[in-house]
């Protein structure tokens, strides 16, 4: 056979090989959520399935006639039917559990995750259906450069729930053909910058399911994640990590890697609130942008994703400073505390060298061990605020404390004298903040292929890709990610070079008895 017809296979089977360990690692980032969340992104899920497997039974052409299909147990109209039904019968049971949490009413959480693990199998099921039935479904001879114009049918939501071919996409996605997937491409690119993300998603998707050799098939994945965040909805991110998490398992060394791994950093950053608040998303932000910059040491997006890190630490740090004080507060009252405020500050100081009140986090240890009547410990946190921290406001209490110690005041670093301290928020930004929770971090809110900005249309990746047939060329290109492993426990150790053999001999595999000119 040629080469060629198993490649798309090869590549056709990974994608569904992988979707169930993709979904198992989805399910559990979605634990974080809270549960009318998850259920929100099931139901998305579910109502996305069954707007796919709608049209596509709408337009499978089943080569025997009604009464035969109907003993055919393998007519694929049957197939899909029996999936729609299933699809129909989850979003049921999401849509009553919905309802018991709108009405406060008790219920099971175990049951969500149940549903979770469900809904990730039927997606795998009905990806398969889709690929399988692929040729069931008749096509046009010619492909037309855009989409039909035909009128839409009443009662079809966007008209894509399948009818005829009177709906607006259901030849494009209800039959195959040679040349369609472009044309997919381009139309879906076109619902998604007029914001209709859902229509935009189910084009894109028919090129997954239903052209499995097209060279826009990764960036139909990608798109989709994309869809995702420009909707911004805090049910909508989790699903634009979750998808661009898919992405990167089934393309880790694609040249936009580095990208959609700062992309997942800014889904969690988007949904961060203020430090005195759950910090799960924080937490979640701040190790993917680790990991980024450990597995793409040299990207270009080095310095932005070290500006990121920068800024989701000080919300850290600061969540553990208001701890801190808290604690204070309560071993002012005589209640207790101590051990938790060192805790806390010992933790800024050791994980967050960069955050802007390092000045009252050593003040605040410093204090701490005066009252635990440990003076040489105190002194070495007051004289890092007068040494490091000259122009802050707790640097002359540094100095009071050390002299009631009896310790050294050292002399100001000269360049930390040049340096001011960071600047407090101002008012207006501090109100905004308590006013709507939010973190309070810029985030950029465009996508990877597609801008959020309309006036940037013709200038994207997408762009390219729609010129190029698919391919795209990013301004920068990542080097492959660096995957470092610990040295084998059992490892011999080196042999020791022979006598006049040298090390560049040994490196090369050669002796000077076996090199030859």
């Amino acid at each position: 056979m040629n080469v060629r017809f198993f490649a798309p296979l090869t590549l056709s089977a990974l994608l569904l090989s992988g979707a169930v360990a993709v979904a198992g690692q989805s399910t559990k980032g979605q634990i974080d959520a809270s549960p009318v969340q998850r259920l929100d992104v099931m139901r998305s899920r579910l109502d996305s399935m069954r707007r796919s497997l709608n049209s596509a039974i709408a337009a499978v052409n089943s080569k025997s006639d009604d009464s035969k299909a109907a003993k055919n147990a393998d007519d694929p109209r049957k197939r899909l039917a029996g999936l729609e039904k299933e699809t129909g019968s989850l979003l049921s049971e999401i849509s009553d559990l919905h309802g018991k949490i709108d009405r406060s009413e008790r219920f099971e959480t175990e049951k969500i995750a149940g549903l979770e693990t469900s809904v990730a199998d039927l997606q795998t099921r009905v990806d398969g259906a889709l690929q399988a039935t692929a040729g069931d479904r008749s096509a046009l001879p010619t492909v037309s450069s855009s989409a039909p114009k035909g009128k839409k049918k009443k009662g079809k939501l966007f008209g894509l729930l399948g009818g005829g071919g009177d709906d607006k996409y259901a030849e494009l996605t209800g039959s195959v053909a040679a040349g369609r997937d472009k044309v997919l491409f381009e139309d879906a690119t076109k619902e998604i910058r007029k914001s209709n993300h859902e229509t935009g998603r189910l084009l894109f998707n028919t090129i997954i399911t239903t052209y499995p050799d097209s060279p826009y098939l990764a960036l139909s994945k990608l798109a989709i994640a994309d869809s995702f965040y420009l909707e911004g909805s805090t049910s909508s991110l989790i699903q634009a990590a979750t998808a661009y998490q898919d992405w990167l398992t089934f393309f880790p060394t694609d040249p936009l890697a580095d990208r959609v791994m700062l992309k997942m950093a800014e889904c969690e950053m988007r949904q961060m609130g203020r430090p005195d608040r759950e910090i799960s998303k924080a937490k979640k932000a701040e190790q993917r942008l680790k990991v980024l910059l450990q597995q793409f040491p040299n990207t270009a997006l080095k310095m932005d994703a070290q500006a990121r890190l920068n800024a989701v630490q000080e919300n850290l740090g600061m969540h553990n400073l208001m701890v801190a004080r808290f604690y204070g507060d309560r071993q002012q009252n005589h209640h207790g505390g101590l051990k938790g405020e060192q805790s806390r500050l010992q933790e800024i100081l050791e994980k967050y060298p960069n955050f802007s009140a390092q000045a009252e986090v050593n003040y605040r240890l410093g204090a701490t061990y005066v009252l635990e009547e440990e003076p040489d410990e105190a002194a070495k946190y007051f004289q890092s605020v007068v040494r490091d921290h000259p122009n802050s406001d707790y640097a002359e209490k540094a100095k009071e404390q050390l002299q009631l110690i009896g310790a050294t005041i050292p002399e100001p670093d000269p360049i930390k004298m040049n340096q001011p301290e960071p600047e407090v928020p101002s008012l207006t930004k501090r109100l905004m903040i308590e006013v709507t929770g939010a973190s309070g971090i810029e985030v950029n809110k465009d996508g990877i292929l597609i801008s959020k900005d309309k006036d940037d249309e013709g200038h994207d990746l997408i762009d390219q890709a729609i010129a190029n047939q698919g391919q795209v060329t990013p301004t920068t290109t990542p080097e492959a990610p660096v995957t470092r492993r610990p040295p084998a426990k059992d490892a011999a150790p080196p042999a020791k070079p022979a006598t006049g053999v040298s090390g560049a001999q040994l490196q090369t595999g050669t002796t000077g008895a076996a090199a030859k000119p």
